[in-house]
């Protein structure tokens, strides 16, 4: 019980039955029939498939597909993507084939473990700086900051705060998330569509991506190998680095359903860090299935902080690898936090 009360508080409400209607989609003759209650299963659990056909078609054969992988019509859900999958049917019949589709929900099938904190040290912050991504490279914290012509990207030397290297976004754009990744800096930036690259030594800018489906910029990290991209929804979309193309996504998703509002993003030993955009926690993402293993409530960290107008929530995760530490700030905040995680 305290573990729910705890999630609600993080996450308002969980989103439960955030699987889609119930309603079956039909297509000509047949209905595709599941076991699903509320057209949702988790991991792990059985799903039966079967075919209604109130004309009596002498059926030939029937396939069965779950995001184009073919499955039988029994089939537990394991190595599965969560959140809104589709299921699909292809049935022979009378010398004719048609093919039905429905939506299928797959939900974790464990809630997620709660973690807290320890303060290790506190570091000086710019506390104008409205942050949205921060991350290490080779010892220095670079950082992105958003708000129409106020938006940075800077390289700043976390121990003192002294800005190392700062250049200022064109007051179109509003900044987003960052990650460096082969000495190029990838930042987003929120709603016009655009990315930019830059040489992390000198911030020249050598290069700029279109966002595609995912439509607007929140966070991005990387895994040495791929870009992970959040644009505001439970969805983490996956970037190729060298054609800065999106090549599909997973979607965030516990035992109770979605979480949206996912925003800046943070690899740490395999897994991604998200916090929730207006809310003081991180969710910890597994991110070849979407499924959130565990949440850090980092809501008292605001109170330790000057209180001004302008002070607004957290909004930046960046992994140390040389002190094996996180490291914490927020919108406006004039502390940098570096903490150890603790497991309750």
């Amino acid at each position: 019980m305290r573990t729910f009360k705890l999630l609600t508080i993080i996450f308002l409400a969980t989103f439960i039955l955030s699987c889609g209607s119930s309603t079956t989609q039909k297509k000509n003759d047949f209905t595709l029939v599941t076991n699903a209650k509320n057209n949702a299963l988790a991991l792990g659990e059985a799903l039966n498939l079967s075919i209604k056909n109130p004309k009596k078609h002498t059926i030939t054969s029937v396939s069965y597909t779950l995001n184009g992988e073919t499955i039988s019509e029994k089939t537990t859900l394991e190595n599965t993507k969560l959140g809104e999958q589709t299921l699909e049917a292809t049935i022979t019949f009378d010398g004719e084939t048609q093919t039905i589709s429905q939506k299928l929900t797959v939900l974790n099938n464990t809630p997620p473990k709660v973690y807290t904190y320890k303060i290790i040290n506190e570091y000086p912050h710019d506390i104008t700086s409205y942050t949205q991504g921060l991350e290490f490279h080779n010892g220095d914290l670079y950082e992105s900051t958003g708000q129409h012509g106020e938006s940075k990207l800077r390289k700043v030397n976390y121990k003192t705060g002294e800005v190392l290297k700062n250049i200022d976004l064109e007051d179109a754009y509003f900044g987003e998330g960052l990650t460096v990744l082969n000495n190029k800096v990838y930042q987003l930036t929120w709603q016009s569509g655009t990315g930019f690259v830059y040489n992390a030594d000198t911030f020249e800018k050598t290069g700029s991506f279109k966002y595609n489906k995912s439509k607007e910029g929140w966070g991005i990290c990387n895994d040495t190998k791929t870009l992970y991209k959040s644009d505001g929804t439970e969805k983490i979309w996956t970037i190729n680095p060298e054609t800065l193309s999106e090549e599909g996504y997973i979607q965030a998703y516990h035992s109770q359903g979605k979480v949206v509002g996912l925003n800046e993003l943070e690899w740490v030993n395999g897994k991604i860090y998200a916090n929730r955009y207006q809310k003081n926690g991180v969710a910890i993402i597994n991110p070849t299935n979407g499924a959130i293993e565990g949440v850090i409530d980092f809501s008292p960290l605001k109170k330790q902080v000057t209180q001004h107008q302008g002070l607004d929530v957290l909004n930046g995760i960046a992994y140390n690898p040389e002190t094996k530490t996180l490291f914490i700030t927020g919108k406006r905040w004039d502390k940098l936090f570096e903490v150890e995680i603790i497991k309750e």
